[in-house]
C-alpha cells in the first residue's frame, strides 16, 4: 500500500514493532558486539589501542587476539524495504540486480535526480577478517525529495533508488546512485541488508544483516545548498547524529568516508564486517 509523502512519512522508521524476526536479529546483533567488546577488555587497554588504532577514524575495529572485525550494528529496515516483510518486493522483480540504481526498471520508467554518489560497500567476514566474495547487497535510500520509490504516494509507481549487487573477489559492491534528501527527524543515510549469496537476495527471511549508511555533515551541508535539495537544508539543521533515532547510540562504523564534489558528483567508501 502507498503511503502519503511528507514529514509524518517517516516517522516509523524506529526499532518498535518489527516483528519477531527483526527483535531476534538485533537481540543477535547486540549479543555478538558484546562479545567482541569482552575480548577487548580482556586483551587490555593498551594491547587495544595498539591493534585497533583511532576508533573515530578505523571504522571498523579488529580484535587484539583473532584479528576478527566487528560486525556493523544492526539496524531498522524502516517502513520502506521493499523487501518482501512490509508490502511490496523489489527483490522478486527482475532487473533488480545492476549497479545503476538512478533509474526504474521493468515497467517503471522514472528517474531519480539528484547530485551523483556513488556507493562503494566492502563486505568482510567479520569472524576471520577476510573479503566475503560472493555476498550479496540490497540497498535503497529515499530520493531528493525524502521520498521512497513503490511507497510515498507521488513515486509509488516507480521503483528507482532500490537495487542488489553481488559482491567481486574483493567483498566490493558498488552503487550509482544520488545523494539522498534529510527528511524530517532523521540524518541523511542509506539503508542496506546483506545476503550470503545473490541467488538467496530474494526474501528478507534470508537476510544475515540489515544496517544503515550515515553521511558526513559536512558533505551533506554542501550538498544541500545546491539546486533541489532545499527541504534538506531545514531538516539537516533540526537533526544531529547524536539525536538521530538510528544513529544516537553510535555511528562510527557506519559514517561513511565521502570524496568529491556538487559538479562531479562523490563516492562514499564503508566497509560492512557481517
Amino acid at each position: 500500500m502507498a503511503h502519503h509523502d511528507g514529514d509524518h512519512d517517516h516517522d516509523h522508521d524506529d526499532l518498535h514493532d518489527r516483528g519477531l524476526q527483526f527483535d531476534l536479529s538485533t537481540l543477535t546483533g547486540l549479543l555478538r558486539r558484546r562479545r567482541v567488546l569482552g575480548l577487548f577488555a580482556g586483551a587490555g587497554a593498551a594491547a587495544t589501542l595498539a591493534a585497533c588504532g583511532d576508533p573515530a577514524t578505523s571504522g571498523n575495529a579488529a580484535t587484539a587476539t583473532t584479528g576478527s572485525l566487528t560486525e556493523i550494528p544492526q539496524e531498522t529496515a524502516g517502513p520502506y524495504p521493499g523487501d518482501g516483510s512490509n508490502g511490496p518486493n523489489a527483490l522478486t522483480r527482475s532487473g533488480v540486480v545492476r549497479s545503476d540504481i538512478t533509474t526504474s526498471f521493468g515497467s517503471a520508467s522514472g528517474v531519480a535526480k539528484g547530485v551523483p554518489l556513488t556507493v562503494n560497500l566492502t563486505i568482510m567476514d567479520a569472524s576471520t577478517g577476510s573479503a566475503y566474495p560472493g555476498a550479496a547487497v540490497y540497498l535503497w535510500h529515499c530520493d531528493r525529495d525524502g521520498q521512497y520509490s513503490m511507497y510515498s504516494q507521488a513515486v509509488a509507481s516507480e521503483n528507482y533508488l532500490r537495487g542488489v549487487q553481488a559482491a567481486n573477489g574483493n567483498g566490493l559492491v558498488t552503487f550509482k546512485s544520488i545523494f539522498p534528501a534529510a527528511y524530517s527527524g532523521r540524518w541523511p543515510h542509506i539503508h542496506f541488508e546483506v545476503y550470503p549469496t545473490l541467488a538467496g537476495a530474494t526474501s528478507a527471511g534470508n537476510k544475515i544483516t540489515t544496517s544503515q549508511l550515515a553521511l558526513p555533515a559536512a558533505v551533506c551541508t554542501t550538498v544541500y545548498a545546491s539546486d533541489g535539495y532545499s527541504k534538506s537544508v531545514r531538516n539537516l539543521a533540526q537533526t544531529t547524529l547524536t539525536s538521530d533515532m538510528v544513529f544516537r547510540d553510535g555511528w562510527t562504523r557506519q559514517l561513511a568516508t565521502v570524496t568529491g564534489g556538487v559538479s562531479e558528483g562523490y563516492v562514499a567508501n564503508l566497509t560492512v564486517p557481517v
